[in-house]
């Protein structure tokens, strides 16, 4: 950063509440705990946080479950404002909040704007849907009654985050569920928990009601997140992450039977049709990689090229991916920010030279850079063999492996073929041809000829092992309501007559 971003950083950053929230107020850990929060582009300390323990967690679902009955009978068109006022109010923040995002995650500044961006739009979104949570009255099919159907909160809420996305990933949980009238405990990354505190306070700036949402941020999970779910006043999961973590969660949250909601991770392929146009596979194949930095769930990870194109696109891949400026996420003009931390680059790094050692071409990149900070070149892997390792496992870092392919039905095959099935990218000239491919591809959401995918107007979410549920458009808030149903009794006319299409219905009448 320059000085003069340094010292502005350095007063976003002093900003921030650095405790926990529980009950409307900012306190300390009941046992004196703090965790430091880094810079992944230097490797500098930038804040301390308080560290949450069990006792924290139990405070928390505490105040979450005095808060419920109240946040509950709040009229939806009250919840609906509330949530508008954050919305307003994270937008005219958004130089701030990006800045937090940057200088804790690592991303550049424009795209941590474009995250503020997309993270606010949920809040819009669910203040919208808040006033459209709708029931029904039927008949029931014997003619005995009425069947009253509603649905309502389904009560006070876990909600855990990952790193990546601090700021969409709290709102896309946060917003729906209060739209829906929950409450909740918010259990952010402890690699990025500054700006879920900063956006907690926002919340809090806009009227919530204590106890309504409390943020307990841990270096130690299991300290917070076994309790809670192990808890019987708990009703509900919601956590984005990786695979292997939402199983075990799943394992824990079956002893209380909570409903459970997870986006898991993504092998996302990137099928480039025989009938593609290169120029816009190749546009859509850099967002469709690089956005995050390839740090996001949705990142495409394997692209399957038709072999007439195979080549050009690979080359072509990695002109551009040479040309990007890679830097901190805070200086003008960069493109590519640092992974998160040097595990992860170590990972990286570990799958892109097993894909090498198997036999495949680094066409650029293929190595970390000098630090500090974690960083990695991107890297474009050509002719990577079904073997390498990184066609198998979430790459989450700037490589992308090239796989030509000769046939169609060879592509489709090898996309399905990963027990993950989140999204696909699908480039075809033809967009009947495209969406025929993509009616055969095993995932929840397809993006065809373009290179993002997620909306906050549509059910964001996947099948097989990339998780239960969707987050985002009509349904996402059906994550957060319970159905109940009650019976009526028909009762009779004055008069005596009888309920027209009622049992009694064509008898003689009294009277």
């Amino acid at each position: 950063m320059t000085a003069t971003a340094e010292l502005r950083g350095q007063d976003v950053v002093a900003a921030v509440p650095k405790g926990l929230l529980i009950d409307g107020e900012w306190v300390d850990p009941v046992t004196p705990r703090s965790l430091a929060v880094q810079n992944p582009a230097t490797g500098e300390q930038l804040a301390v946080v308080a560290d949450a323990g069990a006792q924290d967690a139990d405070r928390a679902l505490a105040a979450a479950c005095a808060a419920a009955a109240g946040w509950a009978r709040t009229a939806p068109r009250e919840r609906a404002e509330l949530l508008q006022r954050a919305f307003a109010l994270t937008i005219a923040r958004r130089e701030q909040l990006a800045l937090l995002i940057s200088l804790e995650m690592g991303k550049p500044l424009a795209e941590a704007r474009g995250e503020v961006d997309y993270g606010a739009e949920y809040l819009r979104w669910f203040a919208e849907e808040a006033v459209r949570i709708d029931g029904r009255v039927a008949h029931a099919p014997n003619g005995d009654g009425e069947l009253l159907v509603t649905r309502g909160p389904v009560g006070p809420c876990l909600l855990i985050t990952p790193w990546n996305f601090p700021l969409a990933m709290a709102t896309r949980k946060l917003a729906p569920a209060l739209a829906a009238g929950c409450t909740a405990i918010l259990k952010p990354a402890a690699e990025t928990p500054l700006t879920a505190l900063a956006f907690a306070d926002i919340l809090c700036e806009c009227g919530l009601p204590p106890g309504v949402v409390n943020v307990v941020v841990t270096a130690e999970p299991a300290l917070t997140v076994g309790p809670l779910l192990g808890d019987r006043r708990l009703r509900k999961l919601s956590f984005t992450g990786s695979t292997a973590v939402g199983r075990r969660l799943v394992r824990d949250a079956a002893e209380q039977v909570l409903r459970v909601s997870l986006e898991l991770g993504g092998n996302a392929p990137f099928l480039v049709l025989a009938d593609a146009d290169l120029d816009q596979a190749l546009d859509a194949a850099m967002v469709a990689k690089m956005r995050n930095g390839g740090e996001a769930c949705t990142a495409a990870n394997r692209f399957l090229v038709h072999r007439s194109l195979a080549d050009a696109f690979a080359h072509g891949l990695a002109e551009r991916m040479a040309a990007l400026v890679v830097g901190p996420g805070t200086q003008p003009g960069v493109e590519v920010g640092p992974l998160i931390h040097e595990r992860q680059r170590a990972k990286v790094d570990e799958l892109v030279r097993d894909a090498i050692a198997r036999g495949a071409t680094a066409l650029t990149g293929g190595e970390p850079l000098a630090g500090p900070g974690a960083f990695y070149a991107p890297t474009v892997l050509h002719e990577v063999p079904h073997a390498a390792r990184l066609l198998h496992e979430e790459i989450f870092g700037p490589v992308a492996p090239v796989v030509p392919f000769d046939d169609e039905a060879e592509a489709i095959r090898r996309a399905n073929d990963t027990e993950y099935g989140l999204v696909a990218y699908v480039m075809s000239g033809d967009l009947a041809h495209g969406l025929r491919v993509a009616g055969r591809l095993e995932t929840g959401m397809v993006a065809i000829n373009r290179g993002v995918v997620s909306n906050p107007a549509a059910p964001f979410g996947g099948m097989k092992a990339s998780g239960l549920g969707r987050e985002g458009g009509a349904e996402g808030i059906d994550e957060y309501l319970e159905t109940r149903y009650a019976a009526l009794a028909l009762p009779a006319w004055p008069g005596g007559r009888a309920v027209p299409g009622g049992p009694d219905a064509g008898r003689h009448e009294r009277g």
